[in-house]
């Protein structure tokens, strides 16, 4: 009878009198396996494209590792995808270079919907087999200027706002779930000179359905999503 795989790590089960002489090395790729499930890192470059992982029966693979970093200059939007079927677990570091043109970096399960990655954030990915879910371990920041305006932000986002030039415009998640945050800070504290507009983009703010201008200098907000009656409403608003 042939051997059978695990269903989450792909390791070979071996039937009772199969494999003669083969025990030894089977037994060493299982180790191997189970070592990169547990302590493995991989460095993903996604430069060039997204980047589906591999997840082989019997054998190391890219999707078994516990720890991926993303990273490269990003030429468009970019996903990270997991194979179907396996149950998996998983850190998520992003050190991407993202540039002036709102691209964005997300993680799905093939059959599943992709799940945002804010930018420098070190991610927890979990997989039921056919969906991804994502929480935030580790925030990162990301700094804007006129030239990405109008910039849209994912939720968990921080954002350093330089309006030394310009005004600038940051876009609010089109669609947002209770708890979800977004920080935005003055970067080079101008925005008494050179306003910061937060826009709603269809969701309301502090139950308000006009976009919300910052106009003092040295300030930092985070908004926190309630509902769809409220809203965006303030967590935090601080002025220097």
């Amino acid at each position: 009878m042939a051997s059978s795989y695990s269903t989450n790590a792909q390791l070979e089960i071996i039937t009772t009198g199969e494999k003669a002489g083969q025990w030894g090395g089977i037994t060493n790729t299982n180790l191997q396996i189970l070592e990169q499930t547990s302590t493995g890192v991989l460095d993903i470059d996604i430069s060039a494209g997204s980047s589906t992982l591999l997840l082989t029966d019997g054998s190391i693979s890219t999707g078994k590792n516990i720890y991926l970093r993303l990273h490269g200059t990003l030429a468009a939007s970019r996903t990270v995808t997991m194979p179907v079927t396996a149950e998996r677990v998983w850190i998520m570091k992003d050190d991407t270079v993202r540039g002036t043109s709102n691209y964005t970096v997300g993680v799905l399960t093939a059959s599943g919907t992709t799940q945002p990655i804010p930018p420098g954030a070190t991610v927890l990915c979990k997989s039921n087999g056919s969906e991804t879910v994502v929480s935030i371990i580790e925030k990162g920041y990301e700094t804007i200027t006129d030239a990405n305006s109008p910039y849209t932000v994912v939720a968990g986002a921080q954002i350093l706002a330089n309006t030394t030039s310009t005004t600038i415009t940051v876009t609010l998640p089109a669609a947002a779930s209770t708890g979800d945050e977004v920080t935005i800070i003055d970067a080079r504290g101008t925005w008494g000179s050179n306003n910061l507009t937060v826009g709603r983009n269809g969701l309301k703010i502090n139950s308000g359905t006009a976009d919300l201008t910052l106009s003092n200098n040295g300030q930092s907000i985070t908004l926190v999503y309630v509902d769809a009656t409220r809203g965006w409403a303030y967590k935090t608003n601080y002025t220097s």
